[in-house]
C-alpha cells in the first residue's frame, strides 16, 4: 500500500459542499431546534458577529439546509439529516475523550477533531466506547 503525504491545507480541503463552519451552524441549530432561534440568538450562541451569521444562513438556505420562517431559523429535512449526524458525531467524540482523558476533557478538542474524522473511524470509536463501558 502506497500513501502519499500532503500538507494540512490539502487534507483540509473538504470535498463536500458543506464547510466546517456550516457544520457548526447546523449542529447548533439541531441543539436548539426546540427554541425559537433567530439570527441574533444564533450569533450569540456561536460567539460570532450577527452579520457573519446572516451571511452563513444565506449560504445554508442556498444549500436547502435551512429555512427562515417568521425570523425563526428551521432545519429542512435535508439539513435535519445532516445535523443529526453532526450532533451524534460530537457526542461520540465527547464521550470518548471524556473517558480517555478523564478530568482533562476539553470541548475545544472535540470541536477541532470532529471536522476531520471520517465516518468509518467515528463508527469504530463508537464501537470501542460500547466495549469499554
Amino acid at each position: 500500500m502506497h500513501e502519499e503525504f500532503f500538507t494540512l491545507t490539502n487534507y483540509l480541503h473538504n470535498n463536500n459542499d458543506i464547510t466546517y463552519a456550516m457544520e457548526d451552524y447546523l449542529e447548533m441549530l439541531f441543539r436548539k431546534q426546540k427554541d425559537k432561534l433567530t439570527i441574533t440568538k444564533l450569533s450569540k450562541l456561536l460567539n460570532i458577529k450577527k452579520s457573519s451569521c446572516s451571511k452563513m444562513i444565506s449560504k445554508l438556505k442556498n444549500h436547502n439546509l435551512v429555512i427562515v420562517q417568521n425570523n425563526n431559523l428551521l432545519l429542512t429535512s435535508k439539513g435535519l439529516k445532516i445535523a443529526k449526524y453532526l450532533y451524534k458525531r460530537h457526542n461520540i467524540l465527547t464521550t470518548f475523550l471524556t473517558k480517555l482523558n478523564k478530568n482533562q476533557f476539553s470541548l475545544d478538542q472535540v470541536e477541532k477533531i470532529e471536522h476531520f474524522i471520517d465516518p468509518i473511524t467515528l463508527k469504530n470509536i463508537e464501537k470501542l466506547i460500547h466495549n469499554i463501558i
